[in-house]
């Protein structure tokens, strides 16, 4: 990592800081923080996979707080059209000509809120703008505000009235992640302590726009060692060939892997990745890009089966 692109320490304590205040306002979690603040300087997107009421939209709200950055949300629902999401031209009889309204999307931070709610045509209006930070609009393109950062809850798939996403639209989450129930000590602090709401509504921001952006690219410059990425490709391989796994790793999310445990080295204070980074991140990046044969399991058993299935050398 060379000089101009490490994180200053005054950098670094804003992040440390934002990580900080973030953990203060979702109580208990700070495993599925740190997970978000992976996601957003990887520059990826994040999936909240959980039950109603376990704290996913409050996570996010948190975030948008803690970052101070451009914020929308789009309740996602069974007649919520494409345009409602990305943007509409209007005919302007004043001017003679269509006049472009952005669409929530045009934001730093866009929670799709249930998203498996609305149906497939709805849901892909957001694949160009997660993969390529652009929307296309009447056959012009317009480019998104940066840094641009998805953070997308869901409803389990067997509650009723919910459209599960495409394998083409989970592989635009760098990684998902599930609430689930607080500790004992979390449940009564949130029960007796004041309201979440009120909360992040009175919280500061801790970093600003440009230092997301200096942060995201400093997270290039993390070195990774030529048997790290040995390490991540055994696990692609494994992946393609492990029982019970009928569809395995792209290299793509391999890339995606590497950058995430990047991402994660960096917020740990580390110039430099380790096998643990790619342990702890592998499930949750993995787990909704693996496709397993009936009995198999879901996808979080069979990444942690291809994860125990490759040692590190």
């Amino acid at each position: 990592m060379t000089t101009d692109d490490r994180p200053t320490e005054r950098l670094k304590d804003h992040l440390r800081a934002a990580q900080a205040q973030v953990n203060s306002l979702v109580l208990g979690k700070q495993h599925e923080v740190r997970l978000a603040f992976v996601a957003l300087l990887a520059g990826g997107h994040v999936l909240i996979e959980d039950l109603p009421g376990l704290g996913k939209t409050t996570l996010a709200h948190a975030l948008a707080a803690t970052l101070g950055l451009g914020f929308q949300r789009v309740q996602f629902t069974s007649d919520l059209l494409p345009a409602d999401v990305v943007g509409v031209s209007v005919y302007d009889a004043g001017n003679r000509g269509f006049e472009f309204h952005p669409g929530p999307v045009f934001s730093n931070i866009l929670l799709a809120d249930e998203i498996n709610r609305a149906p497939p045509r709805t849901q892909s209006a957001l694949l160009e703008a997660m993969a390529e930070h652009q929307v296309t609009v009447d056959g012009t393109t317009r480019a998104l505000p940066a840094p641009f950062f998805v953070i997308a809850t869901q409803n389990p798939v067997d509650l009723s009235g919910t459209y599960p996403l495409p394998d083409s639209q989970l592989d635009r989450f760098l990684l998902r992640l599930s609430m689930g129930y607080p500790s004992a000590e979390a449940e009564r602090m949130l029960l007796v302590g004041e309201d979440r709401r009120a909360l992040i509504a009175q919280a500061s921001p801790m970093l600003t726009e440009a230092e997301v952006l200096a942060l995201q690219q400093s997270v290039g410059a993390v070195h990774v060692s030529e048997a790290l990425v040995a390490y991540v490709q055994a696990l692609l391989a494994r992946s393609r060939q492990h029982p019970g796994v009928r569809t395995g790793l792209s290299p793509r999310a391999g890339l995606a892997l590497l950058r995430a445990a990047r991402a994660h080295a960096l917020l740990l204070g580390r110039s430099h990745v380790l096998p643990e980074d790619v342990q702890t991140l592998f499930v949750p990046l993995a787990a909704h890009r693996l496709v397993g044969d009936g009995d198999a399991g879901d996808g979080s058993q069979l990444a942690k089966s291809v994860l125990l299935a490759v040692p590190v050398d």
